[in-house]
Order: C-alpha cells, then structure tokens, then sequence
C-alpha cells in the first residue's frame, strides 16, 4: 500500500484513538482506542477494549474497530484501510489485522510483554503471514504511553 498519509496525519489519526480510549473506555478496561480510517482518510471503524463488560477474550479495541470496519464497507478485505491504535497490537490483534488484509497499521507505544509488530513478535513480517502492512510504530509514544500508566498506576493504588 502506497503511504497517502503524512507524518501529521500519522500522528491525528493515532491522537484521534488516544481521544477515543480517553472518553470510552471504562474504568475497569485497559484504555487502549483503535480506528480504522479508509483511503479516502474517513474513519470507517473505532473501537476501545471491552474484554471486562462483555467476558469477550476477543474484545480488544483492534478486533472491535476491524469488525466494525469491515461491516462499513460490506467485504472483509481491508487492504485499503489504516489500523490505528494507541498501543503496539498484541499476537491475536496483529494476527486479526493480517489476516483482515489491513494496509497499513500505525500505533503509539510500543508493548515489551505483548508486541507483536516489531517489539516482540513481527506477525506482520513474518514471511508466512501472506498479507504484509505496512507498520509505523512510536507516533504520539509519550501521550500514548501516558495513558496507559495512569490507568496501571490507578489501577496499583486501588487495590
């Protein structure tokens, strides 16, 4: 997939998911905020973890956006679309966006236990996958990153 998209839109289209995670997520969920925009730069699919409300294993924000992305355009093949999303996408995630055929799949902070687009795991480079997205990690890491540490450090005081 050619990249129509500059570095400012990068970094709207992740802002844009972090403002998504900050004003959906609920108190008991992991604040992580997934979109997913099309060629033409309109969002088609959004999401933000519901694992804890709905007891969904598979309720990650990615799955949700990817899954709303695909009834939007009536195909499950996304190849022309964008993943993205406030968090480096987990091995399920990655595994749903290749598998989904995303184009690209951009993110914000890089994820050192469950990464799995360049930090720990590569699944969408992987020479087995079939699908390759192009991955842009690391856009808005610190307010992504933020995020996430207030959540865990809330998380840590109230228990």
């Amino acid at each position: 997939m050619s990249d129509a998209w500059t570095i400012e839109e990068n970094q709207q289209l992740v802002h844009q998911a972090y403002c998504y995670a900050l004003q959906y997520s609920q108190p008991d969920e992991i604040p992580i905020g997934a979109l997913i925009a099309d060629k033409d730069h309109h969002i088609i699919g959004y999401g933000v973890n519901t694992r804890e409300a709905t007891t969904d294993p598979l309720a990650h924000a990615e799955v949700c956006a990817l899954q709303q992305a695909a009834r939007t355009l009536g195909t499950w093949n996304l190849s022309s679309c964008t993943l993205a999303v406030t968090l480096e996408p987990c091995p399920m995630c990655a595994g749903a966006a290749v598998m989904a055929h995303i184009g690209r799949i951009i993110f914000g902070a890089w994820d050192d236990k469950m990464g799995a687009c360049g930090s720990v795991w590569d699944i969408p480079r992987d020479p087995h996958a079939g699908a390759f997205p192009e991955i842009i990690g690391g856009i808005n890491e610190k307010e992504c990153l933020a995020l996430l540490t207030r959540f865990f450090h809330q998380q840590r005081s109230n228990n």
